[in-house]
Order: structure tokens, then sequence, then C-alpha cells
């Protein structure tokens, strides 16, 4: 093949190998014969090359990756299939490709794939940046403790945007909880007063404004407090970005690298805030929960049946179970108000709330409240109700409630009690040799009509007899073999009867045993038991007859008052 140095003329075999237009060709084309002599050269390719003439050594004016697969092109071992050869020529980076002729000439055809590469490389990172961030989101959205998603978002910033990582929380008090992480190492949580204004931006990130940029903060003005232990180096670089919360700011974060490694470039400023928003707002969540669950907690120490013992020498025992395993309140309730000396009664109150679940709760919370300022007129349990009844009423609540009363004294060694149902099943008595009773108490439901009527029972409890207070979840429970039969009063008397001279919270496990197992896996309602027992250790009583004379007790007739 001849050649004619330093023309432009163009040989004619190059001519048929890269068409008579090859000169003028967008892409930078080479034609090197098999010795490794460049033949000719376009413009384009003197542009990318300068100095490069047909005489001239590839490797002379062309960069070693292409001279060295030229050879391998030229000795047959290039891979065809292995894809385009690439390399960088200055800043960017090409794409070489060859095709041979029979006498061992080449024809390399350079494209500038750099545009493209940078593109796939940009893809790739935002790929997975979103990668991450899908990560940060689920990993800390999964815990709503807010130390564990302190330390995991820490940790996490650490991993994969820092070599160390600092949290800073809203300030609690005068000390503020902060949390360090290094890359690969443990989350550490300490809490210390420390002076915001101290950091560059920091005072401003944890009032939720706009980061200030990494390029305006001195990494050597930082104070000892930001670097963690065990950091390595002289911090380099320093990011200080808010945590975006729901409404409140959830603090701040602070980014640091040595001087060992890359500065923060812009895109990386962006991508931390990115990642602060999706802490921010998993932080903002943990703590609404925690305040939450501190408020529920609160509250439901107020609505939960208070645990009983014996008071003025009666022995009291309580149960309640709510209608869904995984709730703790419901619209059963009952409260024992112990009289101020022995010599006082003690009022038992027991209730069910129409419905279930937090609505009924509520309401019991507000009929118990009520119930407590009514306390001073305990002595007339159709007084409580009536006005009981017309709180209700006048409530706003739709929902109605019924309600038994039970004034408990002793006197001249007697338990005696004071029964008074409103729309309520009627108490049950066991007595020590096993005879159960049913006290005739009997009114109409609170919350319903504007008048109550009520009907009040007066009897007495010798040693080793049990008065049961107890709400239609237990009678009206579903289930036995074919799961649709209630437990019924009747068992539940059966049940009583096997409890006779047994102490009042034995009495109260066995009905609750005995109404699970009928229950099985069944649904049922709240169910609600107050169990009063005379001691065996007391002194006789009056054998079950009524306060004022020899009927059996519950018979009303003439020991109760009307109204």
């Amino acid at each position: 093949m001849s050649v004619v140095r330093g023309s432009s003329a163009h040989p004619s075999d190059a001519d048929r190998r890269v068409g008579s237009t090859w000169g003028e060709a967008p892409h930078p084309v080479l034609v090197v014969d098999r010795h490794g002599t460049l033949v000719s050269v376009n413009r384009a390719g003197r542009g990318l090359l300068p100095g490069a003439e047909g005489g001239h050594r590839l490797a002379e004016d062309a960069p070693a990756w292409l001279a060295e697969a030229h050879g391998r092109v030229v000795e047959g071992s290039h891979d065809a299939g292995a894809g385009p050869l690439s390399g960088r020529i200055g800043d960017r980076v090409y794409e070489a490709h060859p095709t041979a002729s029979a006498d061992g000439d080449v024809v390399w055809w350079l494209v500038d794939d750099t545009d493209r590469r940078l593109a796939q490389e940009a893809l790739r990172d935002a790929r997975e940046r979103s990668g991450i961030l899908a990560e940060v989101s689920s990993i800390l959205l999964s815990t709503l403790n807010v130390p564990r998603c302190m330390e995991l978002a820490a940790g996490m910033a650490a991993e994969h945007l820092a070599e160390a990582a600092v949290l800073i929380a809203p300030a609690q008090g005068r000390r503020y909880p902060l949390t360090h992480a290094l890359r690969g190492g443990p989350a550490v949580r300490t809490g210390r007063p420390i002076d915001p204004g101290d950091v560059p931006g920091l005072g401003e990130a944890l009032r939720g404004f706009p980061p200030v940029p990494a390029r305006w903060i001195d990494p050597a003005a930082l104070p000892d407090w930001v670097v963690p232990d065990g950091f390595t180096g002289a911090v380099g670089s320093v990011i200080v970005t808010p945590l975006p919360g729901h409404g409140v700011p959830a603090g701040a974060l602070i980014l640091l690298r040595s001087s060992t490694e890359q500065a923060f470039t812009e895109g990386e400023e962006v991508f931390a805030r990115l990642f602060a928003a999706r802490a921010g707002a998993a932080l903002s969540a943990a703590r609404l929960y925690t305040e939450q669950a501190a408020v529920t907690a609160t509250l439901m120490q107020e609505l939960l049946p208070p645990s009983l013992h014996r008071v003025h020498g009666v022995d009291y025992a309580g149960s309640y179970r709510t209608s869904k395993a995984h709730e703790r309140i419901g619209g059963d309730f009952y409260d024992v108000h112990p009289g101020a000396d022995p010599d006082r009664e003690t009022l038992v109150v027991l209730g069910d709330v129409a419905g279930k679940g937090l609505e009924a709760a509520v309401l019991t919370g507000k009929i118990r409240n009520t119930l407590h300022a009514l306390l001073p007129l305990a002595d007339d349990h159709h007084r409580v109700l009536e006005l009981l009844n017309g709180a209700l009423l006048t409530s706003g609540h739709t929902r109605f409630a019924t309600l038994v009363l039970a004034s408990v004294g002793r006197h001249d060694g007697q338990v005696r009690l004071r029964l008074t149902s409103a729309g309520h099943p009627p108490p049950l008595i066991v007595r020590a040799d096993g005879r159960v009773e049913e006290v005739a108490t009997r009114g109409t439901l609170v919350g319903v009509l504007p008048a109550m009527r009520t009907h009040t029972v007066h009897t007495v409890l010798d040693p080793g007899d049990t008065c049961l207070l107890y709400t239609d979840g237990f009678t009206e429970a579903r289930g036995g073999l074919l799961g649709d039969e209630q437990f019924g009063e009747r068992r539940l008397g059966k049940a009583l009867a096997e409890c006779a001279g047994i102490p009042a919270e034995a009495v109260l496990e066995r009905v609750q045993m005995l109404a699970a197992q009928w229950l099985g896996g069944g649904r049922h309602d709240d169910m609600a038991a107050v169990a009063i027992s005379a001691p065996r250790t007391g002194a006789p009583g009056g054998g079950g007859t009524s306060a004022g004379g020899g009927e059996p007790a519950g018979s009303g007739s003439g020991r109760g008052h009307h109204r």
C-alpha cells in the first residue's frame, strides 16, 4: 500500500475500504497496516490525535491500549464476541471498532463513548441510591423505638454516605441526645449539653432550615464532640443537613469524611438530603408512636379495672376479659370503693356498656368517674342510679349501660349486702353448703328512659358464702359441640355450686376456666365479674336470711325498696 506522506490525498485502496467520503466521516478513522504503521488518518482522526500522519507508528501517536489492540487483531487473538475495545484518549472514552482486510491492514473506527458511559454511570448511581433509600425506609420504618431508630439511621448513614455520622435529636432540657456511628462499627448513643452554634449550620438544621453548602464548613473548626472515637485522620469534608419531621424537625445529621477520602460532591449533598428526609420521617413516626403510646398507657391506667383484695374483713376478687385478645379495654367494668372506715359500707359497682372496643371504653370511663363523684350518695342506690341516668341522657351518647350496685358492710360479725340491679343480670350467691341462690333485684336500663325504676334486695353472707356479680358475656358465651349454644345461667349456677366454700379468687378462676373451655376459639362479648366472699375466719352470720327477717336471701319480699 502506497502512502503520500504529509498530503491529504486518499489512497485508492483506502478509498475502497472506507468509502470515498471517509475523510469527512464524523468519527475518527485510522487505517493501520499489519506492522502497526499508520496508512492514513481522516480529518476527525487528526483532530483527536494531533500529529498523527500516514507513515507514523501507531504506538507513537495513539494511546498504548489502541496499539496493543491492533496487535491482537493482526495476530488473530482478538475475540470479536467480547464486545468493542475501549479506552481513554485524553479525558474522553472511545470505543475502537476494527475492520481487517485480506492483506492485513485494519481500519479503526473510533466512537466517542463518554456521554453514553456517563449516562449509564448516572443511571447506575441513581438505581443504587434509590435502592439505598428504599432500604432506609424499610428498615427505619420497621421499628417504632426512637433510640433504635436513631442507631439504625446513624449506622446506615456512615455505611452508605460517609466514614462517620452523628445524629443529633432535639434537645431534652439542656442536653441533646447524640448517636455516633463509624463505618463498619456499632452506633453509640450519648447525651450531653452542646452548643449548636459551634457547628456552622447545625442550629439552623435543628430548627428545620435548609442546609448550608458543605464547602462553607471548615472541618478544622469542628468541636471535639462531633468526631466519634476511633475516627482516623483529620476531618476533610463535612455535611450538616436537617432531618425533616412531620411538621416538627426530627433533628439533624452530620456526615464526616477524612482528608484522605474524596470530598463530598454536589450530587452527594443532594443524596444526603434525600437520605435525611427518609430518616427524619421514620424518627418522627417513632416519636409520634412513643408519645401516643405514653398517652394511651396513662389513659389505660384509668380505664383498666383495679386489682382487688380484702377490704374491712371482706374478700374481693375481680376478673376481666375483653372480646378481642389484642384489646385491653372494652365496655365491661367494675370498681370497689371502700368505706372511709370499717363501719362504713364498701360500694361495689359492676357494669356493661352497650358495644365493644374503644368507644364503649370511653363511655365506661365517664360512667366510672360519675359514680365516683356520687359516692357521698351511695347509701341510696336509687338516687345514685337516677342521677347517673340523667347524666347519660344529656351526654350526647347513644349507648346505654346495665349496672349492679352492691353495698357491703360488716355488722356484729355479719357481712351484709344491699344489691340493686339496673337492667343487669341478677347476682348469684353460692352458700358454703353448695346451694346457689339468685338475688331477685331488678331495674331499668341506664341511659334509656327519663325515669329509673329499681328494686334493692338486702341479704347476708355467712362465712364461706360468696356473692358473684357478672356481666352477660359469661351467660351469652356461645360454644359447645356445635359452637352456637349459650353457656347460660344453668351452667353458670352449676359451676358456682362446685365452688362452695372456696376463696373469692378461686371462684372466679373456676368460672373463667369453664367459660373459656365452653367458648373454645369462638367469638364472645366482654366478660367481667366480681366475687364478694365472707372469709371462713369471720364471725357467724345470719345463715342466709335477709337482713330484715327470716325469708330466703334474694326473695325481695318486703326487704327491698321499690321506686
